[in-house]
């Protein structure tokens, strides 16, 4: 803490009296959005009364067939099917996820996750990003890819927050409009999710999010606007409940919100099993998915008795249709599937992952790795050898070929040098004994529990030791397993590599074993293993004799965050900060390379010489990782959420009414000062800013202007490069509150930036515009955007804890 302090400080005087030479870099200032090329695309020219009377032209239960999920035979592995009208030439529409890359039973690219694309701060790269997405989308047989999340980053412990973008929404807008455009220049269509309030994972299917209307329609609300904005063809409405409201359920937000406040147009699909009633039908919703439990034979039922009206029906039916043929799905014939490219896919992935990496610490000039530092190297951790590509759930994708760090590090280091490789931290699970819980479950001889939809095992688990313990499950059958052990749930689906971790008491603790609701279609079997503190531990010493005997330590430490559980501490599972603790004190030259999708606790932080932050990179995070700590690119990446002290000292923290929620309701009480703007109301000094990020060079802030013209603002400034090699910095623009506005407002809150390469030496004058978008607030009484008036602060820095320059416009 006290080294990132004094980086702060040493900054911010740079920037106050560094001069730079005077090199203006054309085009330095920013990235341009560059399109890779549109297959089926989606048109503007397409006529909707087509749509209607193709409707007009099916019988009932062609249209119920669009309404609700079903079963493909012909299955390429997708998420979600939709079987189409041949006689009509209406072709099937097949659906998949998609957040980190296309996942159905063929390779596909595997991205690095999304936020490590918000990151990277280059709202081109995002449209790249998407690129990839849709192309893979079209050339495996997809139409719909379910992405991007969109959810604001608000719990740090939130297991989905490496599949979203940001705790800000301006942040999220960008990138999500961007990749939105991206994955629908190559025809394939976007769902973007989850609407809405889907910010924790804990009690996802049942949650009650009690969010005030300011704080929903400027915090959560904001990237499905700019998502809308951008041409999306569908929205994904979340499990969870909405002040009251099942989401998937609520006119308020699928009519009132969605379509008459945000304009959208296109087609509203359930998440998977979040439809609640038939009724939904009427509220919003045009789909269920992925089966047809509401809207097949009992919305038939209920059309028959008038109870839904047919032009409930119609109206969905059109909607989807109406997008089919935005895309070119009804053209005869329709758009050729591209081929796919795997080697573009992997071009950007290595981008991603190179330009969204944060490097957090470089005491010393640590990195990049040279001389014999960078000859003698003992790497430590399982993600240094099996390569972590992406987080668990339904964004998980597995690549035709992912290289391995310890692979891409010893080429780059070069004939004679020597680099080792130790596990650190044991990854052998063993089968649970059948004797450990009582009663025991039934069990075959191979070790196969058998569960069938309506049955759950309840039994006591003996633990023989504290400590950290991790449990897994081999399932197969139709259906999803969940075990409970000490109070902690965790889901797991066939085929999905999964886990469940639990800090457990030595004694007894309740075990559980059943199928999770609403997925059951049958009897499964589930294979139970675990891992033990001591288990964990046995690795240790080789790790710490090997840094011992190495002119640089470099551990990779990881986490396996997860759709369906949140973590249940910011801490690094599995002993790894007391590993990292022990290697450091063997070798005072330990480098830390993070593979792990949010924010951690970094008890050893100052023990460490660097700390680089790959997030979750991809397929091409090994060959980025070695590109990195060598200099042959320079970090670059931002943080696009808080890294909290302590989990006490975050918006959250110590208040259950507010996570995870007390009597089935979490109170979003912290209204609009989401993140930064929390940390700035309360004076709280996190670990690491948002924003934050270091490089191989130093650049300094001067000369700012800024006048409000035309409805927005035209800000500009000088930003030198003052350090001896080149680097890109992410200058952002940062706006404070109107004192003329009595509703809730930030200190400051982000309103642009900008990504701007620079040789060393040399100074670019940076002009942004802000549009006038992000001087408004959302009046809740008059339910409308209110531009905030008077004099007003315009900040300037690399972060939101640092910001140089300063100087009030007035606003009118």
């Amino acid at each position: 803490m006290n080294a990132l302090r004094r980086f702060l400080r040493g900054r911010a005087k740079r920037a106050a009296t560094v001069a730079c030479a005077a090199v203006l870099l054309p085009g330095a200032a920013a990235y341009a959005v560059t399109d890779s090329g549109s297959l089926g695309g989606p048109r503007s020219s397409f006529d909707p009364e087509r749509a209607r009377a193709l409707v007009a032209e099916m019988t009932l239960d062609e249209k119920l067939s669009f309404v609700s999920g079903s079963a493909d035979p012909d299955s390429i592995g997708e998420a979600g099917f939709v079987p189409g009208v041949p006689r009509l030439r209406i072709p099937p529409l097949r659906i998949t996820d998609g957040p980190a890359g296309v996942r159905i039973g063929k390779p596909a690219t595997a991205l690095p996750v999304p936020v490590a694309l918000a990151s990277s701060f280059n709202d081109g790269l995002a449209k790249q990003y998407g690129s990839v997405l849709g192309g893979d989308a079209r050339a495996l047989g997809a139409d719909v890819v379910l992405g991007p999340m969109m959810n604001a980053i608000r719990v740090p412990l939130g297991g989905r927050n490496f599949e979203t973008f940001s705790e800000d929404p301006l942040v999220t807008s960008h990138i999500a409009a961007a990749e939105v455009s991206g994955i629908q220049s190559r025809g394939a269509m976007a769902s973007v999710k989850h609407f809405a309030g889907n910010n924790q994972e804990q009690d996802r299917y049942s949650v009650d999010a009690r969010i005030d209307d300011q704080a929903l329609h400027e915090i959560e609300l904001k990237p499905f606007k700019a998502a809308v904005d951008a041409g999306a063809a569908s929205v994904l409405c979340s499990y969870n409940k909405v002040n009251g409201e099942q989401a998937c359920g609520s006119s308020a937000l699928l009519t009132d919100i969605l379509r008459q406040q945000l304009g959208f147009q296109g087609w509203v699909m359930s998440d998977w099993y979040a439809t609640q009633s038939t009724g939904s039908l009427v509220k919003g919703l045009d789909q269920e998915m992925p089966d047809s439990k509401f809207l097949g034979s009992a919305l038939k039922s209920a059309l028959g008795s008038g109870t839904i009206p047919m032009s409930a029906l119609d109206t969905a039916v059109t909607r989807i249709v109406t997008q089919m043929g935005r895309f070119g799905l009804l053209d005869s014939p329709p758009p050729a599937r591209p081929a796919q490219d795997p080697a573009a896919g992997a071009k950007v992935a290595q981008q991603v992952a190179e330009q969204g990496a944060v490097l957090l610490r470089n005491e010393g000039g640590t990195l990049p790795l040279s001389g014999a530092a960078g000859q003698n190297l003992a790497l430590i951790g399982p993600t240094a050898k099996v390569p972590k590509v992406g987080g668990k759930g339904s964004s998980l994708v597995t690549p035709a070929h992912a290289s391995s760090p310890l692979d891409t590090i010893t080429a780059r280091a070069g004939k004679g040098a020597r680099v080792s490789y130790s596990q650190g931290v044991s990854e052998d699970y063993a089968a649970l004994p059948a004797a450990q819980v009582s009663p025991q479950f039934p069990a075959a001889a191979d070790g196969a529990i058998t569960v069938a939809p309506s049955q759950v095992h309840q039994g006591t688990l003996d633990v023989p030791e504290t400590g950290d313990y991790r449990f897994t499950a081999d399932v197969s059958g139709p259906g999803v397993a969940l075990l409970t052990v000490g109070g902690r749930a965790k889901a797991f689906i066939p085929g999905i590599p999964a886990t469940l971790r639990v800090h457990l008491e030595a004694g007894k603790v309740p075990v559980t074993l059943g199928q999770l609701d609403g997925f059951a279609n049958g009897d499964i079997t589930a294979k139970l293993k675990w891992l033990t503190p001591t288990q964990a531990h046995q690795k240790f010493g080789e790790a710490v004799a090997a840094a011992k005997n190495a002119k640089t330590a470099v551990v990779f430490a990881y986490d396996d965050e997860s759709e369906g559980i949140d973590r249940d501490s910011l801490s690094l599972p599995d002993y790894q900060s007391e590993l990292i603790s022990a290697v450091a004190a063997a070798n005072p030259n330990t480098v830390v390379v993070l593979n792990t999708g949010s924010s951690v606790a970094m008890p050893w932080l100052g023990k460490t010489k660097a700390v680089l932050d790959m997030w979750y990179p991809g397929q091409q995070g090994a060959e980025a990782t070695a590109r990195l700590l060598y200099g042959d690119v320079a970090p670059s990446g931002r943080l696009t959420q808080t890294f909290p002290a302590s989990l006490d000292q975050t918006p959250v923290g110590g208040k259950p009414e507010a996570y995870p929620g007390k009597d089935g309701t979490v109170q979003y009480s912290e209204g609009i000062q989401v993140g930064y703007r929390w940390y700035d109301k309360n004076s709280v000094r996190p670990l690491f800013p948002f924003g934050y990020g270091l490089t191989y060079t130093q650049f300094a802030y001067r000369d700012l202007s800024a006048a409000w013209r035309d409805g927005g603002l035209d800000v500009e400034f000088t930003l030198c490069n003052t350090g001896s090699a080149a680097g890109e910095e992410v200058p952002q623009v940062y706006l404070g509150a109107s004192p003329e506005v009595k509703a809730p407002q930030a200190a400051k809150a982000l309103a642009g930036y900008q990504r701007v390469k620079l040789a060393a030496g040399a100074s670019a004058r940076v002009k942004m515009r802000i549009d006038g978008n992000e001087l408004t607030y959302w009046d809740t009484s008059a339910k409308s955007w209110r531009v905030g008036t008077g004099d007003r602060n315009v900040l300037v820095g690399p972060s939101a804890a640092v910001t140089p320059l300063s100087r009030s416009v007035r606003i009118s």
